[in-house]
C-alpha cells in the first residue's frame, strides 16, 4: 500500500464510499439527502491542497493504493501555528476492503508521512463512539486514548456524536 496525494479522478470513487457509509452507519442519512457530497465538491475543497508537501500549507489530502486500485483516502491537516501538532481525519475505506487490514496500514502510512514530511511532533485523530471497528483499528496502529481532554461532542451535518480523542503513542 502506498499514499499519494489526492487527484481529481479520486472524487468519484472516494464520494462513492461515502454514500455507502451513510446508508450502512445511518449517520446522518435525512441531512445527506437533502444535502449530498459531490464529486464537485470534493474537488472544488482538496485540489488546491494537492501535493503541497513542503510544509507551506496546513491541509493535506491523501489517497491510499494499491497498485493501481484506490482502496481508501484520508487527510492531515495542522492544528497549530508552529506546525508541529497534526491530526488525522475523515479516514475512510472502499466497503469491499473492509476486515482487510487496510486500515491499519493507511493509519500507519498517514502517520509515517506525518513524521516524515511534515515533521510533527504529536499525531492525533478522532473516533466516534459509534465506530468500534475504527477504534480497534487505530488502538492497533499505536494510539491511544487522550483522557485529559475526555470525550467531546462533535456536530456534523446537523446531529451530534461523542468524539473520543486518540494521540499516537507508539
Amino acid at each position: 500500500m502506498k499514499l499519494r496525494p489526492y487527484k481529481k479522478e479520486d472524487a468519484e470513487k472516494i464520494v462513492s464510499w461515502i454514500h455507502d457509509e451513510v446508508s450502512f452507519r445511518k449517520w446522518c442519512a435525512d441531512r445527506f439527502e437533502k444535502y449530498p457530497i459531490t464529486a464537485e465538491d470534493m474537488n472544488y475543497k482538496y485540489i488546491d491542497c494537492n501535493g503541497d508537501c513542503d510544509g507551506s500549507g496546513i491541509f493535506f489530502p491523501l489517497t491510499a493504493t494499491v497498485g493501481d486500485e484506490i482502496v481508501g483516502h484520508l487527510f492531515l491537516r495542522y492544528l497549530d501555528e508552529e506546525k508541529t501538532l497534526v491530526r488525522i481525519g475523515f479516514v475512510i475505506i472502499d466497503d469491499t476492503k473492509r476486515g482487510m487490514g487496510y486500515g491499519r496500514q493507511m493509519i500507519e502510512l498517514a502517520v509515517q508521512y506525518a513524521k516524515d514530511k511534515l515533521n510533527a511532533k504529536r499525531i492525533t485523530l478522532g473516533v466516534f463512539e459509534n465506530n468500534p471497528s475504527a477504534y480497534k483499528c487505530y488502538k492497533a496502529a499505536g494510539f491511544t486514548e487522550d483522557l485529559s481532554r475526555g470525550p467531546r461532542n462533535f456536530e456534523t451535518l446537523g446531529e451530534i456524536w461523542k468524539c473520543l480523542e486518540m494521540v499516537f503513542t507508539r
